[in-house]
């Protein structure tokens, strides 16, 4: 079956016996050769059940989706907002940049879930993304979005036994003199939506955070957060608990802000499969503008 889609000419099939990706590509796509398919893949114009592959011996298993580019190239996916980091026919793992909401607040509120939306429109996916967590707006970093309503509900509600390691990474204000520590108490949200923090039970939820600081100057730390708990606002509420709230944070800030934005990122998430139990484990770098204020090389 042809279709065309965002101005790009594909093919799809459906494999029907096992294989390795270009020898089923041999054998299936006609009037191409074999230096033309390698030329294909290398350009990122064969997906697999909606992820893209260049391995050009990718196991190929009957029912898999096959989709192939009629060019040399496919039109790769841009946007300034989120790059994808990851795709398999069940999840989505993107890395998301500041003043971007994770979904809808509003009916045109930029947010992830319709620029992915789009994204899988344009290829021919017949899928929408689930939200499964949630970043702030002015927070980046990693996300995972599922493509089916069953891989979101698997996610949604085993999301504390499935994800094995999350962590943050922020410039806090001020030089924070201890090596690493953990920071708990109970968290409670009022009538206005902001986040108080006790250290005896407020009839909130508990919750851990284990720090590492990073690097530090008088004036600055570059901190690591590892979470315990999920808790909304854990980080920002519990590191300005200790003294040192996370730089440009407006809500629970000192007015310390030398970036000119929230300084807190997403910088690895770790997660077993919901489908294959496979270990996934992903990490971005550390933005270049919170290191430059320790004067780290570039």
């Amino acid at each position: 079956m042809n279709n065309k889609s965002n101005g790009q000419d594909f093919d799809r099939y459906e494999v029907a016996e096992e294989s390795v990706l270009l020898d089923w590509l041999l054998r299936n796509v006609k009037g191409k050769s074999r230096n033309k398919l390698k030329d294909i893949l290398r350009g990122h114009g064969v997906y697999v059940d909606g992820k893209c592959v260049t391995q050009y011996d990718y196991k190929l298993l009957p029912g898999m989706k096959v989709t192939v580019s009629r060019t040399k190239k496919a039109t790769p996916f841009k946007s300034r907002y989120i790059r994808i980091v990851y795709e398999d026919r069940y999840l989505i793992v993107v890395d998301k940049s500041v003043g971007v909401l994770s979904m809808a607040a509003g009916h045109s509120s930029l947010n992830v879930k319709a620029i992915l939306d789009g994204y899988f429109d344009s290829t021919g996916q017949k899928c929408r993304a689930h939200v499964v967590h949630r970043l702030d707006r002015e927070t980046s970093g990693l996300m995972v979005y599922a493509k089916d309503m069953e891989t979101e509900q698997i996610l949604e509600h085993n999301w504390h036994d499935i994800v094995y390691d999350r962590r943050y990474v922020a410039v806090v204000s001020g030089e924070i003199v201890d090596e690493g520590g953990t920071i708990s108490s109970w968290l409670k949200d009022n009538s206005s939506y902001i986040t108080y923090s006790s250290p005896v039970d407020n009839g909130g939820k508990f919750s851990v955070t284990h720090f590492t600081v990073l690097n530090r100057t008088t004036t600055h730390s570059l901190v690591e957060y590892k979470l315990e708990t999920g808790r909304k606002n854990q980080i920002r509420v519990h590191t300005s608990d200790i003294g040192h709230p996370v730089c440009g944070d407006l809500k629970y800030g000192n007015g310390d802000d030398p970036i000119g934005r929230l300084c807190l990122h997403a910088y690895m998430l770790c997660f077993f499969h919901p489908m294959t139990r496979e270990r996934m484990e992903f990490q971005t770098p550390i933005p270049s503008t919170f290191k430059q204020l320790f004067k780290y090389p570039p």
